[in-house]
C-alpha cells in the first residue's frame, strides 16, 4: 500500500550479524577496541592478534568479524555447497545425453524406413503390403526403387563398425531387381527390415558402461544426421574436459584434431615429462623455447615452469578430487571413459607419466576426497569445477589457521575470499589486514625492532578509555551525593547560579541576569540592568593534591583475576589528574617481593612475567612516604589496592618472605603506616579478597593512620576509588 501510494519508502530491521557493510574505522575505534586486551596483559602485539583473531565492537556499537568470523563463514558456505550437490550425476548426465542419442537414431532409422516404404506404397497394410496389388508396379513402386538404390549406394560408404550393413542393403537392392529393373514389394520391405533390425540391434547391444558406449558409437554410421552431430558434439565437449585437466588451451586445440597435431602433442608431452624430470634433478630446463613451440596448449598467465606446474597440479588435483569423491563404479565408468576419450594408447602412457611427474612435485596435505551429500546434480563440467572451488576453500581456510601460527594477515588471499564467501568478508579481512598499518599511521602505535609499542598519543588514548570505562559504570547522581554545601572560587564551574557578590569570579550567566532585569522593570525595550541583576554561576573549591597509588603486583593478583581491574583503574585515574587536575600529583608504585615508581607507560606494559611471589607493603609505603615528602600539595594521601596482607619483612639488611603473613612483616606494614600518620599523609586501603584475617589487618592500619578501608569487589572498585578521589577534591582549604 505504501508503494502504491508513495507514502513512504519501507524500511526493513533486522538483528546485526557482523555481515552488513561498515564505515572505515579510525585508529582511536582500532586502540579501544584492543584497550582493555593490553591492560590486562601488557603485550600489544598480542592484544592486536586477538583482537584480528576474536572480532572486536566498534565504538559505533557495531561488531566486527575477526578471523575466526572469517573462517567460520567459510567453513558454513563449503557446507552449504556440499550439502547441495551429488555426484551421481556426472555419468548420469552423460548417459542420459547418450540414450537421447541413441532414442534420436532409432527414430531417425524408423523414419527412413518408413520414407523408403511410404514412398512405393502410399496405402500400406499391416507390414506396408499394398492389398491385392502384390507384384505390380505402378508410378509409385517406380518412385521407390531409386530411394533404395540410393540408400544402397549410400551405406556402401559406410563407417567400419557397421560390418557393411548399408552396403549389403545396396547390394540386395541391385540383386532384387528384375528383369526391367524393378523390385518387387516384399523384397524392398524384406530388405528395408533387415537393416532396421541390424542397426537397431546394434544398439540395444552396446555395452552399459560409458566408455564402451562412446568406442561402439564412433565406429558407428548414423542413419539420423542429428543424432550423428549430437554424437559428435558430446564427444568433442567430453575430449576438452578430459584433455583441460592437463591444457588449459586443449579448447581450441581439440578440435578437429589430425594425425599431425596429434603427433605434436605427443611431442609436447614427452618435451615437457623431460623438464619436469630435469627441475626434480635440480636442473634449470629451457622454459622459454619450450613455450615457444607449445606455448598455445596453455592459457593465460604462465611466466615460467613455476606457473606452469601450478596450474597443471591444479588441473590434476580437481580430477583426482572428483575421481576420489566418486563411487567405486562411478570412478571406474569415469576412467574407462577417459581412456577412451584419449583414444591414442602412446599418448595415454604419456599422459599418465605426465601425471606422476605432477604427483611427485604436488605439496602434500591437500584434500582429495569430498563428501558431497546434496540432491542437485552436476554435469563433468561442472563437477571439476565444483572440486577447484571446495579445493580452494580448504586452502583458504589453511591461510587462516596460518595466521594463528604467524600472527601475519597479509598472507591470506581477500580476492579470493570474495569469490568465495561475500564481499562483506572481504572487506572484513581487509580491515584486519589494515589496522596495524593504520596505527602506525595515525601514530598511535611506532615499532622498535621486531616490537610494538604505544606512542605518547598511543599512550594518552588508553587512558582515555580506561577512565570513559571506569565513569560508564558511574550512576548519573554518583557525584551528586559527595558535593559540599560551601561555594566559593578557584575550581571548576557549577551549573547552579547566585547573585554576584563581589569578590566573586564574574562568571556571568546572560540568561538569568537579563531575565533579572526583565521581570524587575516588565516587557519591553531597551532591557536595563542594574547591579542586582547580574547573576553568576557557583564554583567549587578544588584542594591541590599529591596522591600515590599503591598496586598490589603480587602472584595471587593475577592468579585471581584482580590485576586487570586495578591496572585499569590507575590507568584511569592518571588520565582523570593529567587531563581534569593537572596541578595534582599522582605517583604509581608497585609492589610484590620488593616496590617500585612506576611510570605510566610502564604500567600500561606490565604483564604476567611481572609478577611474582610476595606482598612487600613495607618497601612499597617507604617508597610512597619518600615520594609524597618531596610534593607541595596540601592533600597528601595513599590509594593502596590489594587482595592480602604482608608477607614480606626486612632481616638483617634482607627482604624475606613467608606464609602465613608473619607477624613481623605485619609489625614492620604497622610502623610505616604510622609514619605516614605523622607526616600527615592519608592511608585508604581498598581491599579485594574477602578473607577476614586481612581485614582485621587492615581496620589495624585505619586506626594507626587514621584512613579508611573499602571492603569491595573488582567491578566497583574504579566506582569507589573515583568518587573517593573526586571528593576528596571538593573540600574548602581551611
Amino acid at each position: 500500500m505504501f508503494d502504491r501510494f508513495h507514502l513512504h519508502k519501507p524500511y526493513r530491521y533486522s538483528r546485526w550479524d557482523g555481515s552488513q557493510r561498515l564505515d572505515d574505522l579510525d585508529a582511536e575505534d582500532i586502540l579501544d577496541a584492543l584497550s582493555d586486551d593490553y591492560l590486562k596483559h601488557g603485550d600489544l602485539r598480542r592484544a592486536l592478534e586477538r583482537m584480528m583473531r576474536e572480532g572486536f565492537t566498534g565504538r559505533d556499537g557495531m561488531p566486527r568479524m575477526g578471523m575466526r568470523d572469517l573462517m567460520e563463514q567459510l567453513q558454513r558456505r563449503r557446507q552449504q555447497q556440499m550439502q547441495r550437490y551429488n555426484l551421481s550425476g556426472v555419468m548420469d548426465d552423460i548417459k542420459e545425453k547418450l540414450e537421447r542419442i541413441k532414442q534420436m537414431e532409432r527414430e531417425g532409422i524408423q523414419r527412413r524406413m518408413d520414407d523408403q516404404l511410404g514412398g512405393a506404397q502410399p496405402e500400406q497394410g499391416e507390414h506396408g503390403e499394398q492389398p491385392g496389388d502384390e507384384g505390380q508396379q505402378g508410378p509409385e513402386g517406380q518412385e521407390g526403387q531409386p530411394q533404395a538404390g540410393q540408400r544402397g549406394q549410400a551405406g556402401q560408404s559406410g563407417q567400419r563398425g557397421q560390418q557393411g550393413q548399408s552396403g549389403q542393403a545396396g547390394q540386395s537392392g541391385q540383386q532384387g531387381q528384375s528383369d526391367d529393373g524393378g523390385l518387387s514389394q516384399d523384397e524392398l520391405r524384406r530388405m528395408l527390415e533387415n537393416i532396421t533390425n541390424k542397426k537397431l540391434q546394434y544398439l540395444d547391444e552396446l555395452p552399459d558402461d560409458v566408455g564402451g558406449q562412446i568406442r561402439q558409437l564412433s565406429d558407428y554410421d548414423f542413419m539420423d544426421e542429428q543424432a550423428r552431430q549430437e554424437f559428435q558434439e558430446l564427444l568433442e565437449m567430453l575430449q576438452q574436459q578430459v584433455m583441460q585437466q592437463y591444457f588449459q588451451g586443449m579448447t581450441q586445440a581439440i578440435q578437429n584434431m589430425t594425425p599431425a597435431d596429434l603427433t605434436r602433442m605427443r611431442e609436447m608431452v614427452r618435451e615437457l615429462n623431460k623438464m619436469l624430470q630435469q627441475r626434480a634433478q635440480g636442473e634449470e630446463p629451457d622454459f622459454d623455447s619450450f613455450m615457444q613451440q607449445y606455448g598455445d596448449f596453455f592459457g593465460p598467465g604462465i611466466n615460467n615452469l613455476d606457473d606452469l606446474i601450478e596450474q597443471m597440479q591444479q588441473r590434476q588435483a580437481q580430477m583426482q578430487a572428483l575421481m576420489d569423491s566418486m563411487s567405486d563404479e562411478q570412478r571406474e565408468q569415469l576412467r574407462g571413459m577417459m581412456d577412451e576419450l584419449i583414444g591414442d594408447d602412446r599418448l595415454r602412457v604419456d599422459l599418465a607419466e605426465l601425471a606422476m611427474n605432477l604427483e611427485a612435485m604436488s605439496p602434500s596435505g591437500r584434500r582429495t576426497r569430498f563428501n558431497l551429500t546434496g540432491d542437485e546434480p552436476v554435469s563433468l563440467a561442472e563437477a571439476m569445477e565444483l572440486m577447484g572451488t571446495l579445493q580452494e576453500m580448504d586452502e583458504l581456510e589453511r591461510q587462516m589457521r596460518e595466521v594463528r601460527r604467524t600472527g601475519d594477515l597479509d598472507g591470506v588471499d581477500a580476492e579470493k575470499l570474495r569469490d568465495l564467501v561475500g564481499d562483506e568478508e572481504a572487506q572484513a579481512l581487509e580491515q584486519l589486514q589494515a589496522l596495524l598499518k593504520q596505527l602506525e599511521d595515525e601514530g598511535m602505535v611506532k615499532r622498535n625492532g621486531d616490537r610494538l609499542e604505544l606512542t605518547a598519543r598511543g599512550i594518552r588514548r588508553i587512558g582515555q578509555k580506561a577512565l570513559q570505562d571506569v565513569f560508564a559504570q558511574l550512576q548519573k547522581d554518583a557525584f551528586g551525593r559527595h558535593r559540599l554545601p560551601e561555594r566559593g572560587f578557584g575550581g571548576e564551574r557549577d551549573e547552579e547560579t547566585k547573585p554576584y557578590e563581589f569578590g566573586d569570579p564574574f562568571e556571568l550567566n546572560l540568561e538569568r541576569t537579563i531575565m533579572n532585569a526583565v521581570n524587575r522593570d516588565g516587557p519591553g525595550a531597551p532591557v536595563l540592568l542594574a547591579k542586582d541583576d547580574f547573576e553568576v554561576y557557583h564554583t567549587e573549591h578544588m584542594t591541590r593534591s599529591a596522591t600515590v597509588l599503591m598496586l598490589d603486583m603480587s602472584w595471587s593478583m593475577l592468579q585471581n583475576d584482580l590485576w586487570a581491574p586495578a591496572k585499569k583503574v590507575a590507568i584511569a585515574l592518571e588520565s582523570l589528574i593529567r587531563g581534569q587536575f593537572p596541578r595534582d600529583e599522582l605517583h604509581l608504585v608497585g609492589f610484590s617481593n620488593f616496590a617500585r615508581e612506576y611510570k605510566q607507560e610502564e604500567l600500561i606494559e606490565v604483564g604476567e612475567w611481572d609478577h611474582v611471589q610476595g606482598t612487600n607493603m613495607v618497601h612499597g609505603l617507604m617508597v610512597a612516604r619518600k615520594l609524597l615528602a618531596q610534593s607541595r600539595g596540601a592533600n597528601k594521601q595513599i590509594i593502596m589496592i590489594t587482595d592480602g596482607g604482608p608477607t614480606v619483612f626486612q632481616e638483617g639488611g634482607h627482604w624475606r618472605f613467608d606464609w602465613p603473613p608473619p607477624e613481623q612483616a605485619i609489625l614492620q606494614t604497622l610502623r610505616e603506616v604510622r609514619r605516614c600518620a605523622r607526616e600527615g599523609i592519608t592511608i585508604n586501603v581498598f581491599m579485594l579478597w574477602d578473607d577476614p584475617h586481612l581485614k582485621h589487618f587492615v581496620n589495624q592500619m585505619a586506626t594507626v593512620n587514621r584512613g579508611r578501608a573499602f571492603y569491595t569487589n573488582p567491578d566497583s572498585l574504579a566506582e569507589y576509588v573515583m568518587i573517593d578521589y573526586l571528593s576528596n577534591k571538593q573540600k574548602r582549604v581551611r
